[in-house]
Order: C-alpha cells, then structure tokens, then sequence
C-alpha cells in the first residue's frame, strides 16, 4: 500500500494543492494509523497538511478511519463528558484536572484522554496521578461521578505513534486536531474542546456540524480545553452539529487577582485543585460558568 498518490494532491503547495475527498482522506489516514507506509510517506503527509490546512471533509475522513480502529469506552448509564487535554502546562497551572473533578462532583461519568507532545510542560496525567487518580490499562466502563484518564496509546497506538513524530519534526500534524475532536466512547458523548488561534474556530466548529456532535467549543487556556480563571472566553455549544452561542467572551485586559498556585508544578496544581474543592478557595468565575453550561448541554442529550 502506499499513499504517494494522496501526497501528489495535498503537497504541490498552499495554492497549487487541492483537498482529498472524505472516502481518500480515510484511506490515506487509515494507512497511516496502521503503520502500513514508509516513516518518508508519513512526513511527507504531515508537513503538506500542515501546509495546506485540513479541511472539515477530509477530517470527517480522518475520524472515520480512526473510528474504524479505535479502542472505545463502553457506554454507561449517562453519556460521557469527553475532555481531551494534550498542551499542558506552560504558564499558567494546568486546571483541566479541575473541571473534570467539578463534573464529576455533578455526577457526570467524565473521561479525560492525552498523551505529553512536548517534554518542558506539566501535563493533566501527572496532575491526576499526585490526585491519585490512575491511569487506565484496559478499556471499561465509567462510572457516573468518575474521572477516568486514558493515554492515547489505549485509544489508539496509531494515533500516539503520529502524536510523537511532532518530536522528530518539531511541527504539528492533523492528529493534533483529530484529537481534540474525536469522541473515543461508544454511544453519545460530550466533547470539550478548545482551540488556540481564531482559524482553528471555524474549522473545528465546521468539523463537529459536519459529524453532527455534541461539544461545547472555547479559547483554551494554553491550548487546554478549560476556561482561562481569569477572563472569561466565549464559549459555543454544539447539539448533533446544531451550534449556538453560550457565553460572549468578556471584554478587557486578563485580571490578575485571582490566587493561583505560584508554579505549574503537578503537585502545587493538586493541591490547590483539592482546596477548590473542598471549598477552602473560590472556582474560578470562567470555570464555573463553564461547568453550568457543560451541565446545561448534557441535560438535553
């Protein structure tokens, strides 16, 4: 198998190149999660997609080729709230593990899936690890009012195996979009996702009309799909496709009152998650809100 035939058409440039159809695009991205091409077919699909952009068909390609391989979470009782947390830390402290926690203190079953993509950040798995939440080994069912955290290797060990070559080639690639799109859970589910540039907005939000999904879509804090504590970003919600606006960014420059944890460390992050929690301080007036509209877009599912 070789998919030279697909890189002709995605890689004569930003304007000679022309978008695959969503059949090609499963194709091509099936053989590339099976490992069936050469490592050189691989980057040369990496970068022309990142030349040229993915479109919302050919990522409908892209996630129906992963959907055909996937390892997914066995439904439960109530659908599950998805939240796929890969940029970590940087920063800011990484409170992704936080809004988890908050909907699961609401008694929605909530899986949060990622892998590390670079080595200088702190990531929402060593977060949850010094909460004591383990990772999964096995696929299972989540309960309601549980955080489950699934390496993508679990889900996937295709979809990992993409995720690293940005480590050889120091540039994104389509899995790093896939991913924050995709719902690994049998049945419906809640997808939380975010985005880091204005364009990513319009592609994402075309992406999840075109699979007719259940998300709510924000400006991520460092690329994490958790309100910024301290200003509060828009936030659109998406019923099988249908999006509607839930919250207007607010206006201003970021305050800078908020107590936060002074480093970004796994450890300060869990402990000031715990004090939230117990009530001890305050949840962050974005991330509340945030919560009562993930609540309020899973009553209607």
């Amino acid at each position: 198998m070789s998919i030279s035939q697909y890189i002709k058409v995605i890689g004569r440039g930003k304007d000679g190149a022309r978008p695959l159809t969503r059949e090609q695009a499963a194709d091509m991205f099936g053989q590339v999660l099976d490992g069936s091409v050469t490592d050189l077919e691989i980057g040369g699909f990496c970068l022309a997609m990142r030349i040229k952009g993915e479109t919302e068909t050919e990522m409908g390609g892209f996630l129906d080729a992963t959907y055909q391989r996937l390892n997914f979470i066995p439904a439960g009782d109530k659908p599950v709230v998805v939240i796929p947390s890969y940029n970590g830390a940087r920063k800011l402290p990484v409170l992704t593990p936080l809004l988890a926690l908050l909907l699961a203190r609401e008694g929605l079953p909530v899986l949060v899936h990622g892998t590390a993509t670079e080595s200088s950040r702190v990531y929402t798995s060593k977060v949850l690890e010094a909460l004591d939440l383990k990772a999964l080994t096995a696929s299972r069912k989540i309960a309601n009012g549980q955080v489950a955290f699934a390496p993508t290797a679990l889900l996937s060990p295709g979809l990992q195996r993409l995720l690293d070559v940005r480590r050889a080639v120091g540039l994104r690639n389509p899995a790093h979009s896939l991913v924050k799109l995709m719902n690994p859970c049998e049945g419906e589910s809640l997808i939380v996702s975010s985005y880091t540039h204005p364009e990513y907005a319009v592609s994402m939000a075309a992406t999840f009309e075109l699979m007719q999904s259940n998300a709510l879509l924000l400006r991520g804090t460092e690329g994490e799909p958790v309100a910024d504590p301290r200003r509060m970003p828009r936030m659109d919600g998406f019923l099988k496709g249908v999006c509607s606006t839930l919250q207007e960014a607010q206006p201003g420059s970021v305050a800078t009152l908020l107590e936060l944890p002074p480093g970004t460390d796994a450890e300060s992050t869990a402990r000031y998650t715990r004090e939230v929690l117990a009530g001890l301080s305050p949840v962050p007036e974005p991330i509340a809100q945030q919560v009562a509209h993930l609540l309020h877009l899973h009553s209607q599912l």
